[in-house]
């Protein structure tokens, strides 16, 4: 699992790569963290290079998605592949997250 996050005009865009499976989901959480602090931007995850996400990769997104909202942020998933967008309609993830 590769991470790289970037600050892109008026976002944080953080561009995930590989499985975000259980065995990947503690070190993705620690290189995700600096998400949670962010305040005047809007988060984006790219997950165009996301090749399948587990649910411990969900509770990552979903506690990414919740500290943006305290600060009156928001959060988009960019790019995601026909597995992985199964795996959100499938848990109920696609309610909950902005699609871009």
């Amino acid at each position: 699992m590769n991470i790289r996050i970037e600050e892109i005009d008026n976002s944080v865009v953080a561009f995930l790569e590989g499985s975000l499976d259980t065995a990947a989901a503690p070190e993705a959480e620690k290189e995700l963290s600096p998400l949670n602090g962010v305040e005047g931007k809007d988060i984006i995850i790219d997950c165009t290079g996301l090749e399948y996400i587990a649910s411990a990769g969900l509770r990552i997104f979903l506690g990414i998605l919740q500290s943006a909202q305290e600060k009156n942020g928001h959060v988009y998933i960019k790019g995601i592949n026909d597995k992985v967008r199964a795996i959100f309609t499938i848990t109920g993830f696609s309610n909950i997250f902005e699609f871009v």
